[in-house]
């Protein structure tokens, strides 16, 4: 399996997995990143990818220095599920 790319001309982060493309969107303002949307094509369903996906981008999220807002619910709720990442939460003004 492939390791997740930011491709930074998309605003995306992708996983190729068997030729299908995962993607997780973003925009970055101000030292955050907002993940605004997250696609899984549906013969990577149930396999995990989208949550490898989402690990993926935010470790290196992590590793930029940045902050996150989850605007897409699968993002929120992959936080909310995983404990190391709750930290990289941007705290609203």
């Amino acid at each position: 399996m492939t390791e997740v790319v930011n491709n930074t001309a998309q605003q995306r982060y992708e996983l190729t997995v068997d030729g299908h493309l995962a993607a997780t969107y973003y925009k970055v303002t101000e030292g955050v990143t907002t993940f605004v949307h997250t696609e899984v094509p549906p013969e990577l369903g149930g396999k995990g990818i989208g949550s490898k996906l989402i690990r993926g981008a935010l470790d290196q999220v992590r590793a930029d220095g940045l902050k996150v807002i989850p605007e897409c619910p699968f993002v929120k709720a992959f936080i909310e599920k995983n404990a190391p990442y709750q930290d990289l939460l941007a705290v609203s003004a």
